[in-house]
């Protein structure tokens, strides 16, 4: 459980921003990072979900340092705009918001949505907090990924889905790919400002992430086989943010894949545990890197 990761440890003068803090893993995750005494911004699309949410996170925790900002993802000006308001130094930045396997949708820019909101969102708001994360001294990122992300590589020549049919599985595994990636490159182009990246397999959990997958899809995904997934609540879900985003024991460690509360290996085929080696390659890394920069830049 979230709550019992990060039981004995003091976040007291520590501030944090969960992205999609008002629903999934989201809530539980900045339910324990403010009952262990930090400030939380609740960083989410649906303020009034936000502001109900912080209600509840209060009157279950007695934090009155509970905060809510609107943050839209796929829209670079919001991003642009939460990031101009953020005033002050940055300790834990927990990038878990995201959308999943969903019909092919794109931003004005022309952009695959789950890329633009997993990926290019978040890479866009941990990029303009750098000063901020980087004033913490210590600073930790923590990019939520998937077991998903075995299931495509990002292809750099069409990311966008412009040439290939498009799958909805595959472009959020190659999101989710990229979650990895970032975390590789961020770590080691970020150490200098004490600022450490990870990224996090959080598990299977039933949440309102799962808008766009079919009963047949979970049914699947229930079944036995190498896809098969044991349901977690969201308390167990957010436990693995948590614990990266908080541990005494990972000061200074970045550019890891977690899963069920400890690092994980590289992946088994056949097997939905571990991290591919494509989401750890440091080439791949640089190259995602600064495809995004040239992206966002455009």
């Amino acid at each position: 459980m979230a709550a019992e990761v990060v039981e004995g440890i003091d976040l007291t003068g520590r501030r944090a921003i969960v992205t999609g803090g008002a629903s999934g893993i989201g809530i539980e995750t900045a339910r324990a990072l403010a009952g262990a005494g930090a400030e939380v911004t609740l960083a989410v699309r649906n303020a009034p979900a936000g502001e109900r949410t912080a209600e509840d996170i209060t009157a279950t925790t007695g934090s009155k340092q509970v905060l809510v900002a609107r943050l839209d993802l796929a829209d670079q000006a919001s991003v642009a705009a939460f990031a101009a308001a953020w005033d002050g130094p940055l300790d834990m930045l927990i990038n878990n918001a995201g959308i999943m396997a969903s019909p092919l949708m794109r931003t004005p820019q022309g952009w695959e949505i789950q890329f633009a909101t997993n990926h290019l969102g978040h890479f866009a708001l941990a990029t303009r907090l750098h000063g901020a994360l980087a004033a913490a001294g210590g600073a930790r990122v923590v990019s939520v990924s998937s077991a998903a992300h075995l299931r495509s590589p990002v292809v750099f020549e069409d990311i966008h889905f412009l040439e290939r049919p498009y799958e909805p599985w595959a472009a959020y595994g190659q999101s989710k790919t990229a979650n990895v990636l970032f975390a590789v490159e961020g770590s080691t182009r970020w150490a200098g400002d004490g600022i450490t990246v990870n990224a996090v397999m959080p598990g299977g959990i039933r949440t309102n992430l799962q808008r766009y997958v079919t009963e047949a899809d979970l049914d699947r995904l229930r079944r036995g086989g190498p896809a098969a997934t044991s349901w977690k609540t969201p308390e167990q879900g957010a436990a693995t943010s948590v614990l990266v985003a908080t541990a005494p024991l990972l000061d200074g460690i970045g550019g890891r894949y977690f899963e069920d509360c400890n690092e994980a290996g590289l992946n088994e085929p056949g097997t939905r545990r571990g991290v591919a080696a494509y989401a750890m390659d440091a080439a791949n890394a640089a190259l995602l890197w600064q495809v995004t920069v040239d992206t966002l830049a455009s």
